[in-house]
């Protein structure tokens, strides 16, 4: 039997907004999500939950010469975590991982700046934060956005995603107050596997995607 998979990221973040229907019109509410992939998704979620939307910038730290594999994540505020297994395992030096880091710092910082065109961050102090992306593998950069959302002094972390590996869903539980994942497949292998569009989201439309949710609460 053919498994579930959504239409795309509007169509997920359409579906887990239901799940997450409690918190409609929550006045503390806040929706972050992490860009880029997470960008529709959250948008998505905050305009059913009638919700503000920002994006939480958080890059991911690639093993030199295999980008796409993480070794750690770093986060707003300062935040930087390690997956010591794979670095132990391929003895990544600490200068490797110092100069990944730089790098992905700088565009982390460019990101905020293009994003928010100067507007300042949305505080989660005291807030419900429904941290949303567009599927979780390993977690990394979840895991480094919920430690940096959590010096802010939030009420709540709450992590929503469509898809997940089961196992990430599982340990990020000990990590958020809640976690919502919809779909949790038994042979995971890659978050774009579970939708039929899953296109590169461009930080142009990163930028569309704020900018309605900003127009959205003005008009309200």
């Amino acid at each position: 039997m053919e498994e579930e998979r959504f239409l795309d990221r509007i169509d997920g973040g359409q579906r887990l907004a239901r799940q997450l229907s409690r918190w409609k019109r929550d006045p503390d509410g806040l929706v972050l999500a992490l860009p880029r992939g997470g960008v529709p998704v959250g948008y998505a979620v905050a305009e059913a939950l009638e919700l503000p939307l920002d994006v939480f910038v958080v890059r991911k730290l690639g093993v030199p010469g295999h980008e796409e594999l993480a070794m750690g994540a770093i986060a707003s505020g300062g935040v930087r975590i390690l997956n010591r297994e794979i670095v132990d395992e391929l003895r990544i030096s600490d200068s490797e991982i110092a100069a990944v880091a730089a790098n992905e710092e700088r565009e982390m910082r460019r990101r905020e700046w293009i994003y928010r065109e100067g507007r300042p961050a949305e505080s989660a102090r005291g807030k419900t934060v429904i941290l949303v992306d567009d599927g979780l593998a390993t977690g990394a950069t979840m895991r480094a956005a919920i430690q940096a959302v959590r010096r802010q002094a939030p009420a709540r972390v709450i992590v929503a995603v469509p898809v997940a590996a089961a196992d990430t869903c599982q340990a990020l539980r000990e990590e958020a107050d809640e976690v919502v994942c919809l779909l949790t497949p038994r042979y995971f292998r890659a978050v774009g596997l579970w939708y039929e569009e899953f296109g590169q989201t461009s930080d142009g439309e990163v930028q569309e995607y704020l900018e309605k949710a900003a127009d959205r609460l003005g008009a309200a």
